[in-house]
């Protein structure tokens, strides 16, 4: 069956389907993806491009909802814009090297428009499971608008809700008993509302060091937990490494790097931060775990300004005890530790491809696709680089199928 064919043959499909007695509306198409952030907009821009039908389904209001609602105030894309394209559109030639979230919500307004991606928006997938009879993919969602259940089938199921589906706050003894405000750092806008507070910040990623250094400039009396080796870098050296690792093997660009990053910043394990035995980008590239981009969060902890403090041992009241023994008050945390998968919520038929924790089983390139029709995409642990591979691979590899059937 040609391509032209196919697509003809599911148009009856994409016809919604009432059905009355069980109050449940049903839809068919090609391709079903769930999630409509950066990774599945891009995946159906994609496949509009090859003419493949596909419904988007998004649990939230708005397509990107991670970065319109949830991005701190300060946010800038932490690599060079040539490494944050989406497929098939290049940020227009104006846009900073760096770009700053708001901006970057603009282009993927644009992006959206452009090809004509259109998500069915407040519809939270219950559940997704293979019909080996059919040989089609059964989603089950709640449109929390309406409150009914709906049904979408298809051939074929990409699995779009990423690396940061939700928050991760870790059990801390004590936490329940904390006084003062917790919350994660997805509910972080700015620090103005701390500008007279203690703040503890846990976590030492590029959010956590970041959120320390706005909530010093607000005037917050703040500290963070560093609990694992960590490398800084400046944004330049990031993006100089990437440059050299077009050409140069990647054992070399890390001792260059860190030469360069030595010679800037010295030795930070005076102030409690430990460089990890592995270079940066080996780093990244065998555990997913990025270098700190530095916004100026280092010269506040050389001049005391933001103090860095070892594990949290356990929390009373809104006093906070930590493993030097250490102990101090606190009004507020910020925990920026990170987020997890919730795919195993949902996904009963996994197709080989997602482990217990609800990641791929391989590591990249090999992780985006699994059996009968299922695929992943923004789980490479790569960024928005690594969504632009896999929308493009995924679309491509449905598109070949399509076109042997």
């Amino acid at each position: 069956m040609c391509m032209a064919q196919f697509i003809q043959t599911h148009t009856i499909l994409t016809t919604k389907k009432h059905i009355e007695d069980i109050g449940k509306m049903k839809q068919e198409t090609v391709v079903v993806i769930v999630g409509a952030g950066p990774a599945g907009i891009a995946t159906s821009a994609c496949l509009n491009l090859l003419s493949i039908p596909n419904i988007v389904l998004e649990r939230e209001d708005c397509y990107a909802s991670l970065w319109q609602k949830k991005a701190y105030d300060r946010l800038k894309l932490h690599l060079a814009k040539n490494f944050c394209e989406l497929p098939h559109m290049p940020f227009p030639l104006s846009t900073p090297t760096f770009v700053p979230k708001n901006m970057f919500v603009k282009y993927l307004k644009n992006y959206v428009y452009h090809f004509n991606v259109d998500p069915l928006y407040q519809r939270s997938v219950e559940s997704a499971w293979y019909d080996k009879s059919a040989q089609k993919w059964v989603v089950t969602a709640k449109n929390s608008v309406s409150g009914l259940a709906e049904e979408y089938v298809s051939e074929f199921l990409v699995v779009a809700t990423g690396e940061n589906s939700e928050g991760f706050i870790p059990n801390v003894y004590g936490l329940d008993t904390f006084k003062g405000l917790v919350i994660h750092s997805i509910e972080y806008e700015n620090g103005k509302k701390f500008g007279d507070k203690d703040v503890l910040v846990v976590g030492a990623g590029n959010s956590g060091m970041e959120i320390a250094y706005d909530l010093c400039n607000w005037g917050a009396q703040t500290s963070v937990v560093v609990r694992s080796p960590t490398h800084v870098l400046t944004k330049e050296l990031v993006q100089l490494g990437m440059y050299l690792l077009k050409y140069i093997p990647c054992t070399f660009v890390d001792k260059m790097v860190l030469m360069l990053s030595k010679l800037l910043y010295g030795d930070l394990g005076r102030y409690g931060i430990r460089r990890p035995l592995k270079g940066p980008f080996l780093l990244k590239k065998d555990t997913g775990r990025s270098p700190v981009i530095d916004v100026g969060t280092i010269s506040k902890i050389r001049t005391g300004d933001i103090e860095v403090m070892p594990a949290i041992k356990d929390i009373q009241g809104d006093r906070i005890k930590f493993t030097n023994d250490q102990e101090r008050h606190f009004d507020a945390i910020v925990f920026a530790t990170g987020f997890k998968s919730t795919v195993r919520k949902w996904l009963k038929d996994d197709g080989g491809l997602f482990n217990e924790k609800g990641m791929p089983k391989y590591k990249s390139p090999n992780h985006w696709k699994g059996e009968n029709g299922l695929y992943c995409v923004g789980f490479a642990s790569a960024g928005l680089f690594g969504i632009s591979n896999d929308a493009k691979n995924i679309a491509n590899d449905i598109s070949q199928i399509v076109d042997g059937n």
